[in-house]
């Protein structure tokens, strides 16, 4: 077998957040982020999607091993952030913790996350039915 393959896995975790610049005003912080300002946070269900791309293994006829995809993900990921407020995450210390800030978290985690001959091609976190976010690297 030749060529390259793409695989994608869906995972799945909640996770609350306030959106807020400290440096705004109370009513800038309002009328820039609305409802997900509020002062006590709000939720989401993220489904997180990882996309790998790589060749097939002759041996193995696949491009990753998904049990050890899953443990990685699961690690890096979903027990990290899940059941959390990702505003007390020392990745949003300085970051508002927007589904796009957490898009680009969860790639610089798992760009070097040891998928053999695979590598990380894309990202896609839903946060509702009607928002999602990409991210395929900062070179794309």
């Amino acid at each position: 077998m030749s060529g390259t393959v793409y695989l994608s896995r869906r995972y799945r975790f909640s996770s609350s957040h306030r959106l807020h610049v400290d440096s705004y005003s109370d009513e800038q912080n309002r009328e820039t982020f609305g409802k997900c300002n509020n002062p006590h946070g709000h939720g989401h269900n993220y489904v997180l999607e990882v996309t790998l791309r790589g060749p097939v293994d002759p041996e193995t006829g696949m491009v990753v091993n998904l049990v050890d995809l899953d443990a990685i993900v699961q690690e890096r990921i979903v027990e990290r952030f899940g059941l959390r407020n990702l505003n007390c995450d020392a990745e949003f210390a300085t970051t508002v913790p927007t589904t796009e800030n957490l898009c680009i978290a969860a790639w610089r985690i798992l760009e070097d996350g040891h998928f053999g001959s695979a590598r990380l091609e894309h990202l896609r976190i839903e946060e509702t039915a009607n928002n999602y976010f990409d991210y395929a690297g900062k070179d794309n």
